[in-house]
């Protein structure tokens, strides 16, 4: 016998697969792309100087995480524990 969740989910469609980079995420890695010069960047930084709606702790943290899984973003060892920084991958301009 099958149980609950399979009987419920059999009448319905298939779901759609995630997408690759969060908005908020894809969000992030565009402003590193196209705003940010220098060739590092540090949590504090993305607090005090990214996008407005990635300016929160959860989100910064959300984001980078998913950037560092993607290539974007390499993790830089600190001075302090405390800290977290990253070397910054970018794409040559065409």
């Amino acid at each position: 016998m099958a149980d609950i969740f399979k009987r419920l989910s059999a009448g319905r469609p298939p779901q759609k697969p995630h997408e690759l980079t969060p908005p908020l995420a894809q969000t992030l890695n565009n402003w590193l792309q196209r705003g940010w010069t220098k060739p590092t960047i540090s949590a504090r930084e993305i607090h005090r100087l990214g996008p407005n709606s990635i300016r929160d702790r959860k989100s910064v943290g959300n984001s980078t995480e998913i950037l560092v899984k993607l290539g974007w973003l390499v993790p830089i060892k600190t001075r302090r524990r405390d800290m977290k920084k990253w070397q910054i991958t970018k794409i040559p301009e065409l």
